[in-house]
């Protein structure tokens, strides 16, 4: 394939860049100025943001900017768990935010790749992902982040407020649910709860693993990445832990009520077995005089009596009755 080819495929896969000024601000670059740019200015830093399975994305990585294979291959790679590494001046991360697209659920994560040498960020994703064109908008008003370290910064913070919607929506479905019906409503609730439960374990298992990629940008970031990053990841770290402290919560409310839930089904079903057994135990004796009693053979008494019938009937509402004492007397009514 030509080098011509290459920088059409790569420029395709090229969502948006920007060159942040130092001051909050940026202006838009495109690929043809991107490819050999230069900052022309103190403070200025190209950030590129690029669908990474396009073709020649990771030739491009490896020629043009020098990562080393290992690592294209990492940040084009569908291997999305949350982690972070410094490689000599540059920082090599995966970050992982809620998936907010149509249809998508909330467990459904989005990963997005960064490198960043603290002159050029490059942020590379598969999936549309809402926080970096956030972030973008903030450039374009003129409040956005100065430099690198800062829009790495408020990449991870942003992508860690996202999870604190769908916690709040997870317990408004927690408190539907506590204020409805359990016996009209029980199969329907179990759905939801089990629905909660899942999104809770999945929130959790992708989201804990970037709580240590947060915590190696903040250890191992190269010398460009200011302290005052560092307190703001910092500051982000916190943050996710509460949000996980939440999912925590949110999933053993959710196991209590689904617990509650089964324990009652289980009591009303017990309850109607029990009634059923007392109505067997009531009737079985008065089913075996009957039986008894209504057997074809010659020499049963009373069958040439016709005020036997009464008799037996009288007989059986004595029986009846005794046994419904009886039953009182144990305790079993």
């Amino acid at each position: 394939m030509s080098e011509a080819t290459d920088d059409v495929i790569t420029e395709n896969a090229l969502l948006f860049g920007r060159v942040l000024d130092g001051q909050g601000g940026a202006r838009t670059i495109e690929w043809e100025e991107a490819i050999d740019w230069q900052p022309v200015a103190p403070g200025e830093v190209l950030w590129l943001h690029v669908c990474r399975n396009r073709p020649g994305v990771q030739d491009w990585l490896e020629n043009t900017l020098g990562v080393p294979e290992p690592t294209a291959e990492l940040l084009t790679s569908d291997q999305t768990r949350p982690r972070a590494f410094a490689e000599g001046e540059t920082l090599v991360g995966t970050l992982r935010g809620i998936n907010f697209n149509p249809g998508a659920q909330p467990e459904d994560m989005i990963s997005m790749q960064i490198w960043c040498d603290g002159r050029r960020l490059i942020t590379l994703r598969r999936h549309p992902l809402q926080t970096p064109r956030e972030v973008v908008a903030r450039l374009d008003r003129g409040s956005g982040p100065p430099d690198a370290g800062a829009t790495i910064t408020l990449l991870a913070e942003l992508m860690i407020a996202r999870m604190s919607q769908s916690i709040i929506d997870m317990n408004h479905v927690l408190d539907e649910l506590e204020d409805m019906d359990a016996e009209e409503h029980a199969d329907d609730m179990l759905k939801r709860i089990s629905t909660i439960r899942r999104n809770c374990l999945g929130l959790k298992r992708h989201m804990a693993p970037q709580h240590e990629a947060l915590e190696q940008i903040s250890r191992d970031a190269p010398y460009w990445f200011e302290d005052h990053d560092r307190r703001e990841i910092a500051e982000s770290i916190a943050r996710l832990r509460r949000y996980l402290d939440d999912i925590d919560i949110s999933k053993e409310s959710a196991l209590v009520m689904q617990d509650e839930l089964r324990a009652r089904s289980l009591a009303s079903s017990e309850h109607a077995t029990y009634m059923l057994t007392i109505v067997a135990g009531i009737f079985l004796p008065l089913s075996f005089l009957t039986g008894l009693l209504g057997i074809n053979v010659g020499g049963m008494p009373g069958m040439d009596d016709p005020d036997a019938f009464w008799a037996v009937v009288v007989l059986c509402g004595f029986l009846f009755v005794a046994l419904i004492v009886v039953f009182r007397r144990l305790r079993w009514l």
